[in-house]
């Protein structure tokens, strides 16, 4: 009696295993002079984006970043030249944001600084619900640039100078002078009200609180940050007065809340302004912040040479002050 075959069965297709993905290789990252004298934490958060900062800091602890092939904490401030082992991160899946090209106009620039006139309504960084702002778009559009930082904010609604760093040297540089008092900033706001005083300090303290909402917004709080705004009067328009305000701290929303507090709130302000004045001034078609960053005066962070930066007011705020100067 025959025994029949027994014929191994063809595997299907659909029943073949996944090939397994592609596991997160070991790189070995060197480091430019753009980063020198840069804390390795802050090189890999911005090399390595999207990585929880937990996962980063544990890496290092744990010895799996090396420079140089030795173990470093995370404040060792990096040379140019240095070898660093990056070991395998995880990023979390996300689908990457179109950032367009865009460029601003410029009111100073050498090998080491660009400033910008910032128009009104565009952020300053994506984040918050924002896929891109200003940096994002100029390094689009500057593809060759290695490195490009904010070395300071501006809110979302406020228009005017806006400095960026070329150079990791003068991003230092900046903030150092920044700590050192050697800036003179100064704002151009419309308020709603007749302002009383040529020239007012308003010293007040400032904290952040979150609403349940999730909208960031500040106050002032006797146990808050210190904050000191220098107001002086430069035009009345009867229910509107125009002031320039000089910042001497510079706390998130400072002018803002230091004016509302004081019963004056910028012209068209949606967070901590007036609901009237900015429903009358929409009527007349004026429908943003008026608070621009109007000069700027600071020794330049390479040479120490004076520089003097000015943004004249948009046209739809010299329009609206016109407007505003006819009886």
């Amino acid at each position: 009696m025959s025994v029949p075959l027994l014929r191994k069965a063809k595997s299907s297709p659909a029943l073949q295993p996944a090939p397994a993905a592609a596991a997160p290789a070991v790189r070995q990252v060197e480091v430019g002079p753009e980063h020198d004298g840069q804390r390795l934490d802050n090189f890999l958060l911005r090399l390595c984006k999207g990585v929880p900062k937990s996962h980063i800091y544990k890496a290092i602890r744990g010895g799996e970043v090396r420079v140089n092939r030795g173990r470093a904490a995370a404040d060792h401030r990096l040379a140019a030249g240095d070898l660093i082992r990056v070991p395998p991160l995880r990023v979390p899946e996300a689908r990457p944001a179109f950032v367009p090209a865009g460029e601003f106009p410029v009111v100073f620039e050498d090998d080491a600084l660009l400033v910008i006139d910032k128009p009104a309504g565009v952020a300053v960084h994506g984040g918050s619900g924002v896929d891109f702002g200003v940096i994002e778009q100029l390094r689009a559009a500057r593809p060759q640039a290695r490195f490009l930082e904010l070395a300071h904010r501006l809110d979302r609604d406020t228009s005017g100078l806006l400095m960026v760093a070329k150079k990791r040297s003068a991003l230092l540089g900046v903030h150092q002078s920044l700590r050192d008092g050697g800036w003179r900033k100064h704002y151009l706001a419309l308020v709603a009200g007749d302002w009383v005083n040529d020239r007012q300090h308003i010293r007040q303290p400032l904290t952040k609180w979150t609403t349940r909402s999730g909208e960031r917004r500040v106050r002032v709080d006797p146990e808050g940050q210190p904050a000191h705004t220098i107001f002086t009067l430069r035009r009345r328009f009867g229910a509107f007065s125009l002031l320039d305000a000089e910042l001497k701290t510079g706390r998130t929303h400072q002018i803002r809340v230091h004016l509302a507090s004081a019963g004056f709130p910028i012209a068209g302000d949606d967070k901590y302004g007036s609901d009237d004045a900015n429903a009358r001034l929409a009527r007349r078609g004026f429908r943003r912040m008026f608070l621009h960053a109007h000069t700027l005066a600071l020794p330049h962070p390479l040479s120490g040479e004076p520089l003097a930066l000015e943004a004249p007011l948009p046209p739809e705020c010299t329009r609206l002050l016109e407007e505003l100067a006819v009886p």
